[in-house]
């Protein structure tokens, strides 16, 4: 018997690698635990329902209250679906830092290099990352639209016409949104990516969303028209309005598009950065 054949059995096999689309199951599970095992993040969904719902029969009771004090006018351009979910302008911080706080909170505790090194395929982590989140925060946010909507029009069929899901563009609406907060968590995810400090990349949604359209406004005309339309906030958030529209604004889906593409650039700057810099 030859050296050979003593040494040959002992030989290690090299094991088949998993395919992407089990390599990319597995890191979306993993993604997920750390998503619900982390306590911040329930309070912080439960905080974006109690504010899509509370705030918008808020809203809804305060109109009814002042319903015989309106113009014929405002009656007529009345929009009952889009005043009943007027919490998202507030829940939009909750759902925008929570993204933030998906990838950053990992920078923070250390945490990411154990995420890395147990895959070491960054863009892999942030899909990941992406689509876990993006799917909670649309189911979660579509729930808490529909119960916004059905209390508000309850509440505000007491002065008004009620509006139902089965009129033109008011199941849109109510659909778009969940979509509207769904995207906005990918922005904060974006951000998070690219500032890798929680205080920066919330400081960065909070400008991008509320405060530069304040500056914006200060712009001599029509500089702040044009550029005001093309704004995260004042484009994305058509798609839970029925009618209403300004004739200087983008269309609706034109408008939701550009908002769509502002989280797009982050998501890919975020992940270019990614592999170019040390965890």
């Amino acid at each position: 018997m030859t050296t050979d054949s003593l040494v040959a059995p002992a030989r290690s096999k090299t094991l088949p690698q998993p395919s992407p689309a089990t390599q990319f199951g597995a890191v979306l599970r993993a993604e997920w635990t750390k998503l619900r095992s982390v306590r911040s993040t329930m309070w912080s969904l439960l905080v974006t329902v109690a504010i899509i719902v509370g705030l918008g029969a808020l809203f809804c009771a305060a109109r009814v209250a002042r319903a015989d004090h309106l113009d014929p006018g405002d009656i007529r351009s009345f929009d009952p679906t889009g005043f009943s979910l007027n919490g998202i302008f507030l829940a939009q911080l909750a759902i925008g830092v929570l993204g933030v706080m998906v990838i950053t909170s990992e920078y923070a505790t250390g945490q990411i290099r154990a995420t890395f090194g147990a895959t070491p395929q960054r863009r892999l982590v942030l899909a990941a990352k992406l689509a876990v989140f993006a799917a909670v925060a649309f189911a979660v946010s579509l729930v808490a639209c529909f119960a916004a909507f059905f209390i508000g029009q309850a509440i505000l069929s007491a002065k008004f016409h009620q509006a139902t899901l089965g009129q033109p563009g008011v199941l849109r609406a109510v659909i778009g949104g969940g979509a509207y907060l769904a995207v906005l968590g990918a922005l904060g995810i974006g951000l998070g990516a690219i500032l890798r400090r929680t205080a920066g990349a919330i400081a960065a949604l909070v400008g991008l969303l509320l405060i530069l359209p304040i500056l914006v406004n200060f712009l001599p005309s029509p500089w702040s028209t044009d550029i005001g339309r093309y704004l995260p906030l004042q484009a994305g958030q058509a798609v839970f309005h029925v009618g209403g529209r300004s004739s200087t604004d983008l269309s609706l889906w034109a408008g939701f598009a550009v908002f769509c593409a502002y989280a797009l650039v982050s998501v890919v700057a975020g992940a270019v950065l990614l592999t170019r810099r040390d965890a």
